[in-house]
């Protein structure tokens, strides 16, 4: 008489757990790995697989907008020559893009 038939009814739950209020979140959960976290390690993974590939004579884009070629590559840093006799050192994570050859020219 005080119970509502609709929580006298056990047959929803199992073990005291209530499976339909655990299924939104595990939806909300396989659309967030699908649509943000995959894609992202995704992009992750192909920017450190470009930064590990980049060798002298690359053109590169960095951070800042600077562009120029690669004069020197180190484990961690590049020499870029971003004018005739103009050279900068970058942190090889700064760069952005590797450059199709002859881009600096069309600029």
């Amino acid at each position: 008489m005080f119970i509502t038939p609709a929580f006298a009814n056990p047959s929803t739950s199992i073990g005291g757990l209530d499976l339909m209020g655990f299924l939104p979140m595990a939806v909300i959960f396989v659309l967030f790995w699908f649509l943000l976290i995959r894609p992202q390690q995704k992009k992750m993974k192909e920017h450190q697989q470009m930064l590990s590939e980049i060798v002298k004579g690359d053109e590169v884009a960095t951070q800042g907008g600077i562009v120029g070629r690669v004069t020197k590559a180190g484990e961690q840093y590049l020499a870029i020559e971003i004018a005739n006799g103009v050279e900068i050192n970058v942190q090889r994570g700064a760069v952005t893009a590797k450059l199709e050859k002859g881009t600096i020219k069309s600029l």
